[in-house]
Formats: structure tokens, C-alpha cells, sequence
């Protein structure tokens, strides 16, 4: 059958290389990667150019089953001229979705690679992902793109170029308009935070936009466990840029009750991380709130205890938040 199948791809007419790629796909990992040392990705690679969306989606089937489980074919994808095609169907919005969805799909596979991620990030394809983040495209594509970008961030020679793309913008919207506890929250927040903490111009660009600390608390009260890390990593990290500017303005937006709440039952990092801000946000006194006014004396017990008890918080100070958040929301 393997070399049917090779035979097909290289000589058959499109009927027979549509088969072929739809056999190969089907192929126990070992029989696809044979295949690929044997050149099957040139003829996959060629079916891509056809006007045939059958071809074209067959081919792109046949090629993400080949980086299963292989690095090497992901970096002979890339070699062998995939990229230009890939981001000329991202581009063109005329084609069938399955395709564009498909696209998406071969990016991120290809962009886990770190052979990759320069080349990826090079070839334009960052703007292109960018505008599939905030579009009116489906869930699934804009997670894609998100995740894509996400694996980009971890070389830091691109986070340039996906902050100089507009996607802080796009994923403040994204996040802006979208349910805080949703899966599409928690992906953007997460590589908004990784931007941010990598760039001090990227956190900057963030603070810019008016609505991004009460996003953060509404995030911090809202999202789910994920969310409520990558929120109050954010905040911290605006606060420690320049508290003085900062402080209150985190605090008239009654982040309170959801920072002490998560001290208690965040994930790990989520709860060091609120309780280095509580203590950055303590001395301010006298700030409007969305909510009721604090009781300033409960709160600078509280924050007592955490200075005296580090990240062992006892049963003293869990009950302080818990009179803490009775009397907020009273």
C-alpha cells in the first residue's frame, strides 16, 4: 500500500492524489513517517496549489497526520514551501471554512515546533493571526490563533513584532466583550500576560486603554481559576510599574473582595501573587469604590497577618478574610 500510495502522489491524476492522501492519513505512525522519507511531502505540498478544495483539504489532513508525534516532519513542512500557501488561505476569506479552519490548525501544529517560530514569525504570518483574534470567525479559529500566537511568545525575539501586530488591542477587546469565565477568555488573558510581562512597552500599551483594570477585576471576580491567575498576575505587574499612579486606581474599581477571595482559594500562584498585591494596595486610604466602603481597620489586620505569616496563612487570617468578605457583602 506505501508505495501506492507514493506513486499516486507523484503520478496519479487529482482523483488518485486525493485517495492517496486520504489513505496516508490512515496509516499507523510508523507507515506515515516512511512515507515522509520517502518525499511524500512534495507532492502534498504541490496539492495545496490546486483550485480542487477537496485536493487542498485532503492534502492539509494528510500533512498535520505526518507531525503527529514528529518534529522533523514539521520543520520538512516549513522547508519544503508550505508557509506561503498556508498564509495566502488565512488571507483569502472567499474559500470554503473548513479550509481556513484547516490552515489554522497546520499553523499551530507547525508553530509548536521551535525550529519554527522565526520563520513563521517572519513570513507575516503574526498579522494574520492577529486579525483572526478579535473577528467575527468561529470559537475554534480564534483559539487556534491564539494558541498560535501563544507558542510565538516563547521565543523572545518575536514578542516585538506580535505587539507591533495591534493584538493587545484586538485580545482587550476579545476579552472586553466576551463572558469572563468563557475558554476564549482564558486563552487570551493568558497570552496577553505573557506579552505584557515580556515587554515593559506591551504593559504600557495595555494601561493605555481606560478599560483594561476594571476588565482585570471583573476577570479577578468572574473568570475561571486560569483567568483569575493570568488577572491578578496583570494587576501586580501594573502596580509594581508605578504604584503611585496605579494604586487607586485598582482600588476605586472595588478589587477587594475578589483579591481577598482569591488569597484563599486561587490556584497557588494565583494566591502569592494577590496577597503581594493586597500588600502593595494597603496603604491607600480614602478611595471611592464600586462597592461599600471597607473597613480599613479589618483590612489592615488582615494584611498584618499576611505580613507576619508569609504564604503560610493560618486560621486566624482565613477567618479575618472571612469576616473581610461577610462585611463587603453585606
Amino acid at each position: 500500500m506505501e508505495k501506492e500510495v507514493v506513486e499516486n502522489l507523484w503520478n496519479g491524476d487529482r482523483d488518485s492524489q486525493i485517495q492517496a492522501a486520504m489513505k496516508l492519513s490512515r496509516l499507523r505512525s510508523k507507515q506515515r513517517h516512511k512515507l515522509a522519507e520517502s518525499g511524500a511531502m512534495v507532492p502534498l505540498i504541490s496539492m495545496l496549489h490546486s483550485k480542487n478544495y477537496e485536493a487542498i483539504e485532503a492534502s492539509l489532513c494528510a500533512l498535520l497526520s505526518l507531525c503527529f508525534g514528529s518534529e522533523r516532519n514539521k520543520i520538512r513542512i516549513i522547508k519544503c514551501g508550505a508557509l506561503p500557501v498556508l498564509l495566502n488561505f488565512l488571507h483569502c476569506r472567499s474559500q470554503p471554512n473548513t479550509v481556513t479552519q484547516m490552515t489554522l490548525v497546520a499553523m499551530l501544529t507547525l508553530s509548536s515546533c521551535n525550529a519554527n517560530k522565526v520563520a513563521i514569525a517572519s513570513s507575516g504570518a503574526i498579522q494574520l493571526l492577529a486579525e483572526f483574534v478579535n473577528s467575527s470567525c468561529s470559537t475554534q479559529s480564534q483559539l487556534d490563533a491564539i494558541a498560535t500566537l501563544h507558542n510565538l511568545t516563547t521565543c523572545q525575539n518575536i514578542v516585538p513584532l506580535i505587539v507591533s501586530s495591534g493584538v493587545i488591542l484586538s485580545l482587550l477587546e476579545l476579552i472586553h466583550r466576551s463572558v469572563k469565565s468563557s475558554q476564549l477568555v482564558e486563552k487570551a488573558i493568558g497570552l496577553l500576560e505573557n506579552i505584557v510581562s515580556s515587554l515593559k512597552n506591551a504593559l504600557c500599551e495595555a494601561c493605555s486603554d481606560g478599560r483594561t483594570i476594571r476588565m482585570l477585576v471583573e476577570t479577578i471576580e468572574d473568570g475561571s481559576l486560569l483567568s483569575k491567575e493570568h488577572a491578578v498576575s496583570m494587576l501586580l505587574l501594573i502596580c509594581q510599574s508605578c504604584r503611585d499612579k496605579y494604586r487607586g486606581l485598582i482600588l476605586t474599581e472595588g478589587v477587594m473582595p475578589g483579591l481577598l477571595q482569591l488569597s484563599v482559594d486561587g490556584t497557588r500562584r494565583a494566591k502569592s501573587m494577590a496577597r503581594e498585591l493586597l500588600l502593595l494596595l494597603r496603604d491607600c486610604r480614602n478611595y471611592s469604590s464600586r462597592r461599600k466602603h471597607i473597613n480599613h481597620e479589618l483590612i489592615e489586620r488582615v494584611m498584618e497577618e499576611i505580613d507576619s505569616k508569609g504564604e503560610k496563612l493560618g486560621d486566624t487570617t482565613l477567618r479575618l478574610i472571612e469576616e473581610m468578605l461577610a462585611k463587603l457583602n453585606a
